[in-house]
C-alpha cells in the first residue's frame, strides 16, 4: 500500500486489494460491500456510499469533457423515503 503522508492520502493499488464482498446481511435491507487489504484490514461500505462512488465514477468515465467529479456530504431535510438524511451531492 502506497502512502502519501504529505497530505495524509493513502492510494490503494489493486493488489492492496485481496478481496470484495458485496451483500445484503440478514436482518437488512441495504447493500454493504466490505473491501479487504493485504494488510488484513478491511473496510465497509454502506450502499449509499458505494452509490456515490459509482455515480462519481460513472459521470468522469462517460463524459469526454469532464475529468473530475466533487460530491460532498450534507444533511437533506426534504427527501424520497427511505432516503438516508446524509447524502452524498454534487
Amino acid at each position: 500500500m502506497r502512502r502519501e503522508t504529505e497530505d495524509s492520502l493513502t492510494v490503494l493499488r489493486n493488489e492492496d486489494v485481496t478481496e470484495i464482498v458485496a451483500e445484503i446481511p440478514d436482518g437488512h435491507c441495504h447493500l454493504r460491500t466490505t473491501v479487504t487489504l493485504a494488510d488484513g484490514s478491511s473496510i465497509t461500505f454502506q450502499e449509499a456510499t458505494m452509490a456515490a462512488i459509482v455515480r462519481a465514477y460513472v459521470s468522469v468515465k462517460t463524459d469526454p469533457l469532464c475529468n473530475r467529479v466533487v460530491l460532498r456530504g450534507q444533511k437533506v431535510p426534504d427527501r424520497k423515503e427511505g432516503y438516508a438524511e446524509w447524502q452524498l451531492l454534487l
